[in-house]
């Protein structure tokens, strides 16, 4: 074998050496650190969607705006996002980590689709687990069935805690 061949192989040798050591150290990291969770501009275009849930709102049917006990926002009392505010505009609101989420809850005990509150037809709020690893408790009851929320009961999902409130 000449020179120059025995000198390539090396280098190539190397090479592959420190790209694995490079993937290990970055698996160990993420392994460590967890993934980056990155903060939707809730804060700063809640003031924008906030007239436009109002206007769908008062479009919607007449029954819903009837009913005066009727819970107007979601608000996490408990957890990492504790303030958070969502106007309850009769859309379907997904809890958990996945980036698509309507709430993305960075906490280590809920799965990437937890759970799921939306309106049914009599405008109620239903809260349902979507197969979650931990579970999802409606005051200290784990759901196993779309239960009805009562206004102010919490909703425990790993250290976060979510309410309903007028």
């Amino acid at each position: 074998m000449s020179e120059l061949t025995l000198t390539v192989m090396r280098l190539g040798f190397l090479a592959v050496l420190w790209l694995f050591v490079i993937v290990a150290v970055q698996v160990i990291r993420s392994d460590l650190f967890g993934t980056r969770v990155t903060q939707r501009g809730s804060r700063r275009g809640s003031g924008a969607a906030a007239p436009q849930a109002a206007g769908r709102q008062a479009a919607g049917p007449p029954q819903q705006r009837q009913r005066r006990g009727a819970p107007t926002k979601l608000v996490v009392s408990e957890g990492t996002l504790t303030g958070t505010t969502v106007a309850l505009a009769g859309q379907t609101i997904t809890l958990g980590r996945a980036h698509d989420s309507t709430i993305v809850l960075d906490d280590d005990y809920a799965s990437s689709r937890h759970a799921r509150i939306y309106p049914d037809r009599d405008g109620q709020w239903i809260v349902e687990d979507l197969g979650s690893t931990n579970g999802t408790y409606l005051d200290r009851t784990r759901l196993t069935t779309p239960t009805p929320i009562p206004p102010g009961a919490p909703i425990r999902i790993g250290k976060t805690v979510i309410e309903l409130r007028k």
